[in-house]
């Protein structure tokens, strides 16, 4: 017989997104037998039988799966907990529905199962005319329907409950006061748990007065459903941290504790780790044996012990299997981050449609359009990512690279930079503290700034920040890389997004410190300054800024979003989100500013280009400067602050020019480079006579270029972008853009336009999901061209 005041800790499979697999649920199990927890709650809320199709029964391949999990739980010493959430629309004084429920649960008594829970969480307080003429409130239509379950299952030793107001943020008017939990604690049958989340839907602590107030309303301990890891409302986020701010001693004041983990599974090593050592403190605590839980210590710990985990060569599913010839596609998170109506399973909207108890891995799936289509950059073909290419040749295709250990260090770093949803790891807050620093001090090192002469010391400050900083931001790439190398598939499948992530974003934040430099406008430039044309963040932290009381989902991204907003475009989302490629590649890329030395390998790019593009018919052009002169160099010749130059490990292979101020640059353009380039290129070159795409470029460099001031007034700046077909990993051609952007903005541009030639598909695609818009077609001007534009 089951004791009924047996301390439950374990996990709780309660989030919104694809449920896990079979062979992930038994590694589970392994784990939790291995560090000394006792219980797992079935209650995925994508799986269609338990929540949307609650009143269907399972078939018998559904049984079957059910009841061997049920026996590999028990089989290890662990109780198994189904739930089964019918609140989005029971008829609570429906004896049909009430029937539906009992035939759903007694199928699952008759595989094994000895323990239940009902959820009412996340769902409308309003009933319908039937059950507002049946009971007195909406608490007492709950109650109801769980005492009737609870005594029809033989009021079994564990039995849970969870209230619709399930954490003290969702009480009215507060939890001592509320009479939907007055309701529970009186008329629910002693025998029932009810499940609480704390003062909040991710609460940042436990402390043992919130507990001992929720417990006198409740009369009884709660069951704590705990969502410090859960993070399936942020697709940017996920959670590597200890188990923290809960004390052992809790553990007087709740009937159990079960954790609500991230959605990626490999993710959740280190969680339920330390939350071993947390219930295992707890338990020598009451015993007198003076055993502190330190999360340190608990750490330091899990990572040794994952250290081995990451060596092993486990695929996505965890089988352990040589690798394929062919990569497998990622998958990529699709949850959705806002909702209105889901806050018990870490707040965000139901996304996937999985049945009960897939047997398939979470970590595979058909690759979307949306998907398909983000591979492509402006210059390259979904054919291409797959078949390979001369550059990639040279050092192997991504995925199929050698591939070896993370070492500790940077597995340390993985931990510090997604560590917790209140609070950041070590090097997460460094570079967090840096960048926000250099940011307010970016006026000692602007171009018209006399912080040289007057301040030196923090000129040189300013350097050795900005320098660390960088170091940083190149730590976050190498990890990238050897993420993409590990020999664990598993992780790199489940991590991958999110370093992915990271990494695009801290290399438009590296390009934009070392932009900064001798480039930035002070606050008595005539254009403005950056700081007169939008708002940084002023925090270090969206705790800082929004309080410790907010919940995670108020400010989005984590580590990621705050490095987002600490920009100037850091508003500007679409610039920032987009799913990752098909493809991981290991390949180091780089964001910098231009420095004329990069002239000739540029020259050389565009040239390259320019001959894919129209084929040899314009080969017969004697000059080899005359492609790179038409294209870039005016730009590079007469504003070269705001050119950019992307390089991977082979070399250059993209730029972004940008113009700041079209109109004066025009002015410029005409006293003194384009007199300089009739002279280089008259109208009639030797070998150039019979080719009329020729001699319309020619022409170029003898007709003023107009643009109307219907345009210029709302985007004054203009950009070219130009990158290799070649990129494995094109979501780079993003970031290289989105750093000239923010150049842009930082100097008082409020619009940027480029032009487009109509039959250039792929590049209208890339600018169109970057926020460009149609402004202009060719007729209203003297070229085919579009025109394309976006505001700052």
């Amino acid at each position: 017989m089951e004791r009924r005041d047996e301390f439950l800790c374990g996990v709780v499979e309660g989030f919104y997104g694809r449920p896990w697999s079979m062979e992930q649920r038994k590694v589970l199990f392994q784990w939790m037998q291995r560090w000394g927890l006792n219980t797992y709650l079935y209650g995925p809320k994508d799986d269609l039988k338990h929540r949307l199709l609650w009143r269907e029964v399972y078939s018998a391949e559904e049984e079957a799966q059910l009841k061997a999990l049920v026996c590999e739980a028990e089989s290890r010493g662990l109780r198994f907990v189904y739930a089964l959430s019918p609140g989005q629309d029971i008829v609570f004084s429906s004896s049909s529905d009430l029937t539906l429920l009992k035939r759903k649960l007694r199928q699952v008594s008759e595989l094994g199962c000895q323990a239940f829970a009902i959820l009412f969480d996340d769902i409308d307080h309003s009933m319908c005319q039937a059950d507002t003429e049946a009971f007195s409130s909406f608490a007492h239509a709950q109650v109801s329907v769980a005492n009737e379950i609870f005594r029809f299952l033989g009021e079994p030793p564990v039995f849970l409950f969870c209230p619709t107001e399930y954490c003290g943020s969702l009480c009215s008017p507060s939890v001592s006061k509320s009479p939907y939990l007055l309701t529970v604690g009186e008329d629910l049958l002693p025998g029932i748990s009810v499940i609480w989340t704390g003062s909040k839907v991710i609460s940042r602590e436990l402390s043992v007065d919130s507990l001992v107030e929720v417990q006198s309303v409740l009369q009884r301990p709660p069951l704590v459903w705990d969502n410090l890891h859960a993070n399936d409302y942020d697709s940017r986020r996920v959670f590597l941290g200890p188990f923290k701010g809960r004390p052992p001693g809790l553990r007087a004041n709740l009937r159990g504790l079960l954790l609500n983990p991230n959605c990626e599974f490999e993710a959740n090593y280190i969680p339920l780790h330390t939350m071993g050592c947390w219930h295992k403190a707890g338990k020598e605590e009451r015993e007198g044996e003076g055993h502190q839980y330190c999360p340190d210590q608990a750490l330091s710990a899990a990572l040794q012990d994952w250290m081995n985990e990451l060596n092993q060569p486990l695929q996505p599913g965890r089988q352990i299997r040589p690798t394929e010839n062919r990569s497998s596609a990622l998958s990529s998170k699709h949850k959705p981050s806002d909702s209105s109506d889901n806050q018990h399973g870490a707040h965000s909207k139901p996304s996937s449609t999985a049945g009960a108890l897939p047997a398939c891995s979470a970590q595979h799936h058909r690759p979307t359009a949306t998907e398909k289509e983000s591979g492509a950059g402006p210059l390259r073909s979904e054919e291409r990512a797959q078949g390979g290419h001369s550059r990639e040749k040279a050092q192997g295709k991504g995925l199929c690279a050698g591939k070896g250990p993370l070492n500790e260090a940077q597995v340390r770093l993985l931990v510090g930079l997604y560590y917790l949803p209140h609070e950041h790891g070590p090097p997460a807050q460094s570079l967090l503290q840096d960048l926000t620093w250099l940011k307010a001090n970016c006026h000692y090192v602007s171009v018209n700034g006399n912080g040289k002469k007057t301040q030196p010391q923090k000129v040189e400050e300013w350097r050795a920040r900005a320098g660390r900083f960088l170091t940083a931001c190149d730590e976050i790439a190498a990890l990238h890389g050897s993420v993409v190398n590990s020999v664990n598939r598993a992780v790199l499948y489940d991590l991958y997004p999110y370093v992915w992530d990271l990494r695009n974003t801290m290399l438009v934040a590296k390009a934009f410190i070392s932009w900064l430099e001798g480039r930035v406008m002070s606050e008595s430039s005539s254009l403005g300054s950056w700081k007169n044309c939008f708002h940084w963040c002023g925090a270090s932290s969206g705790a800082d800024l929004l309080g410790v009381e907010a919940e995670p989902w108020v400010f989005k991204g984590g580590l990621s979003g705050e490095v987002q907003m600490l920009l100037p475009v850091g508003t500007s989302s679409e610039l920032f989100s987009h799913p990752p490629p098909l493809f991981p590649t290991s390949r180091l890329y780089n964001i910098r500013p231009f420095q004329h030395k990069d002239k000739l390998e540029l020259y050389r790019m565009v040239r390259q280009l320019h001959q894919r593009a129209r084929g040899a018919q314009d080969s017969s052009v004697a000059h080899p400067d005359f492609i790179g002169d038409r294209c870039l160099g005016a730009s590079l010749a007469l504003c070269p602050e705001y050119s950019f130059v992307l390089e991977d490990e082979l070399g250059v292979c993209g730029c972004a020019v940008g113009i700041l101020d079209v109109r004066s640059f025009a002015k410029r353009c005409q006293a003194t480079w384009l007199p300089a380039m009739r002279d280089k290129y008259p109208m009639r070159p030797h070998g150039a006579t019979g080719h009329t795409a020729t001699k319309e470029a020619l022409l170029s460099f003898h007709e003023e270029q107009d643009y109307p001031d219907s345009l210029l007034y709302h985007f004054p700046s203009q950009l070219r972008l130009e990158a290799l077909p070649e990129l494995v990993d094109c979501s780079v051609s993003r970031s290289l853009l989105t750093s000239l952007l923010t150049a842009l903005k930082a100097n008082g541009s409020q619009g940027v336009f480029c032009e487009v030639h109509p039959t250039d598909r792929l590049r209208m695609e890339f600018l169109t999901k970057l926020g460009f818009l149609e402004i202009l077609r060719g007729e209203a001007r003297s070229t085919e061209g579009l025109i394309l534009g976006r505001l700052l």
